[in-house]
């Protein structure tokens, strides 16, 4: 009674266990691989954050110093005669260092924010990759199927005359042999199939409990780069914003030459045993002004080493606009080169292999050729029909290279 009980108790949880807990299935369209990447990874989402910590940063820059009370309390052993004091001292700077240090934050939001649009444009040029090669791979085991169902075909046809003694019984085994190697091939493409699946799940925020399906087809090929530009790109706006900020670093450290000013007003009141009547408490208002004098430190240390880091930062951003214009001419080279191989390879050898091979198998049926000349024109068609589909992979893969180049498109 108690065990069916249990079983039931259990029965009812396993139903109503949230919907979140399952496994689920998750399809993503192609085109949609950007923005799902963008709303769902984690990585992403925590990297936003660091915009928060620059806002949080600005609030107390340019700020100043809290001010100081200080009470100042002496009397003698008798308690006669003693003094008591107030004084509230203020630091003020005496040159622009809060508004270059609220200018500096400032500037950190800004390069906090394109931090993050350069983590999401590596992020995506990292997925839609992925996604492309499961595409691809998805229409080599199409193609793999077809061949292996045409081999085993020619294998039941060999096995069929090798019976009734019209063929060897030798080609017909390597028919078989041949079938089930192509057959081997496609089971190679669903263990790359998985591995890719393994690397693309967490960049799309994907449980590793879910399956997930990349829909949809590769767009068509086009002639011609998209238009981008470059300078657009987050990681070189980066740049650029570091280059400025260190030239503010300059400015700011150069204002720290003078330390600040304290300008503080006191308060004492002193009793004295000696004093006439009436004059034995006696208040005694006053200011104060400390001024630090840059005798020992100007601060030129920091001066020197703020100014290299400019120059640096200067030649890093010339040196990143090279990097990307050498890479956008690359990726637009090879996009030019897939384009022709697969243009070529498909309107002009593929039909001629395909309709030798046609006849050949034509000719084997009617007993005018041997099983080995058939076998090979199917290699040679299984080859170029792959060859055209990663010929049409490379040509995307190498698209997104050069959109991830010149930021021109997700």
């Amino acid at each position: 009674m108690r065990s069916s009980l249990f079983l039931t108790l259990v029965t009812l949880f396993a139903v109503h266990l949230p919907a979140d807990l399952s496994a689920r299935e998750v399809r993503v369209p192609y085109s949609n691989v950007a923005a799902y990447t963008l709303k769902n990874n984690p990585a992403l989402a925590a990297a936003r954050l660091r915009i928060e910590e620059a806002k949080g940063r600005l609030i107390g820059a340019g700020r100043l110093a809290n001010p100081e009370l200080g009470i100042d309390f002496k009397r003698d052993d008798r308690f006669y005669e003693g003094t008591f004091g107030v004084s509230f001292d203020q630091k003020f700077p005496v040159t622009a260092r809060l508004r270059l240090e609220k200018v500096v934050a400032q500037k950190e939001i800004r390069a906090a924010e394109l931090e993050v649009r350069e983590a999401e444009r590596k992020m995506i040029a990292e997925a839609r990759p992925l996604a492309v090669k499961l595409l691809s791979l998805d229409q080599q085991r199409t193609l793999r199927q077809q061949q292996a169902d045409l081999a085993l075909k020619l294998s039941d046809f060999a096995a069929k005359r090798a019976q009734t003694g019209e063929i060897s019984a030798l080609d017909a085994a390597q028919a078989q042999v041949d079938a089930q190697r192509i057959l081997l091939e496609g089971r190679q493409l669903e263990t790359e199939r998985t591995t890719l699946l393994g690397q693309l799940k967490p960049m799309l925020g994907v449980r590793d409990t879910d399956s997930l399906a990349i829909t949809g087809s590769l767009p068509a090929m086009t002639n011609g780069a998209p238009k981008g530009n470059w300078e657009s790109r987050p990681d070189y706006l980066l740049s650029k914003v570091h280059e400025d900020a260190a030239r503010s670093q300059i400015e700011l450290a150069r204002s720290k030459k003078w330390e600040d000013w304290t300008v503080g007003a006191l308060f004492e009141h002193e009793r004295s045993e000696d004093a006439p009547e009436g004059l034995d408490k006696t208040p005694f208002f006053g200011v104060r002004v400390s001024i630090p004098l840059p005798f020992w430190n100007k601060n030129e240390g920091e001066v020197v080493e703020k100014s290299a880091a400019a120059r640096r930062a200067e030649l890093e951003t010339k040196a990143l606009a090279f990097l990307i214009r050498n890479e956008a001419a690359a990726a637009r080279s090879e996009m030019n080169a897939y384009a022709k191989l697969s243009s070529e390879t498909k309107e002009k050898l593929l039909p001629l292999v395909l309709e030798q091979t046609d006849k050949l198998e034509k000719a084997y049926q009617s007993g005018q050729t041997d099983l080995l000349t058939v076998l090979r024109a199917r290699e040679q068609r299984l080859q170029l029909e792959a060859a055209v589909l990663n010929a049409t992979r490379d040509y995307h893969l190498a698209r997104i290279r050069y959109e991830a180049a010149t930021n021109s498109g997700r």
